[in-house]
């Protein structure tokens, strides 16, 4: 059975954060599925990507909208919630319930806006621990997740190496490099650039009402390098719409209805600062930050790590997710696995292309 519950865990014992700031007091918002067992050995923690949230499975009541991985996670699923007890929870800095640049300021009950802290993934990542220990949780059998995702499982198996047993990343990199930097950038400008952006100051209901342009022009950008010049051709081609004249300066192919209806559709769900403030925490994220090389962090995993690229992934390229195979291997460890997955989706496919990662998902977790 799914069993899908929401919860929400306050903490007010303060989170020191890499930057030096420290953020207090603050919650986690997560789901969970399936049953905890009596030993508590059959956990399995899902990190979610940029936009997602703790909702990665089912519906909710008077809902139609599945979790965002819910191929993925459910009975009978690679991830069977008969066998395990699945935990996601919300990262810090995001909009859907944890603590972020919107949330009130204690003690002023105001937003924090640009007084909240930057975060890193490995924020993130320390305060989903310390929740898991909270909650009785201290070892998992595995922890799972894509993109943003990904560089949460590989930073809990750099920092936190006894506890996962398996660990999956997909379509991650072991540090963000210029090309993904770049269309972070496109997207931060866009934001800042939008007078209705008021310089952080806007009125966030304004915003889920009427959406901000520039915002949407930015996720226009991050929903180019998510697909692949093959994924665009093969769902869109140079189909125009059939409302439009060929010769009206404004008349718009598929392509340019899809880019417009999800970028500003975007702009009023998700908040413009958490954006900011996510995309700068993947901006940074480095494994080997506080080590002398790549080499000596990637040593202190132990888990048996399974990394999945896609063939035509353009924002973490394929031979990054290998990088950090080989790099592992030439240090004398084996506890690794890499594949490559044959697919012309781009990024988005670890999200989109269940099928092709299922079998592989169900082998690692045995």
């Amino acid at each position: 059975m799914l069993n899908l519950q929401t919860k929400t865990e306050h903490f007010t014992n303060p989170l020191y954060l890499e930057s030096g700031r420290i953020l207090e007091p603050y919650d986690i918002v997560y789901e969970t599925y399936g049953e905890l067992n009596e030993a508590k050995d059959n956990v399995i923690v899902v990190c979610h990507a940029l936009t997602g949230s703790h909702h990665a499975a089912g519906t909710y009541e008077g809902d139609n909208k599945h979790g965002w991985w819910d191929g993925l996670i459910g009975q009978g699923k690679a991830i069977d919630t008969d066998r395990f007890f699945v935990i996601c929870a919300n990262v810090i800095g995001s909009c859907f319930g944890s603590t972020g640049p919107m949330s009130a300021h204690y003690p002023y009950n105001e937003p924090y806006r640009y007084k909240f802290p930057v975060v890193s993934i490995l924020d993130m990542v320390k305060a989903q621990r310390i929740l898991f220990d909270r909650l009785g949780i201290h070892e998992v059998h595995a922890i799972i997740g894509g993109s943003m995702g990904g560089m949460q499982a590989l930073a809990f198996g750099v920092f936190f190496p006894n506890f996962a047993k398996k660990i999956i990343a997909m379509a991650t990199t072991h540090a963000t490099q210029a090309w993904a930097i770049a269309f972070n950038k496109v997207a931060q400008e866009a934001i800042l650039k939008d007078p209705e952006f008021k310089n952080g100051y806007y009125d966030p209901k304004s915003i889920q009402e009427n959406g901000l342009s520039g915002m949407a022009i930015g996720r226009m950008a991050g929903h180019i390098s998510f697909l692949s010049p093959q994924s665009m051709e093969r769902k869109f081609g140079r189909e125009y719409k059939r409302t439009d004249g060929l010769f009206e300066l404004f008349g718009k192919f598929q392509v340019e209805s899809y880019l417009e209806y999800n970028g500003y559709n975007f702009t009023k769900w998700f908040d413009p600062l958490s954006y900011l403030y996510i995309t700068k925490a993947i901006n940074i994220h480095d494994l080997s930050r506080g080590f002398d090389s790549l080499e000596e962090a990637l040593d202190k995993i132990v888990s048996e790590l399974y990394l999945v690229g896609f063939e035509k992934d353009f924002l973490f390229l394929p031979s990054e997710m290998e990088h950090i195979a080989t790099t592992m291997r030439a240090c004398g460890k084996e506890n690794v696995d890499y594949v490559e997955i044959q697919s012309d989706y781009g990024h988005d496919a670890f999200l989109v292309e269940i099928d092709k990662i299922d079998q592989y998902v169900r082998d690692a977790l045995c």
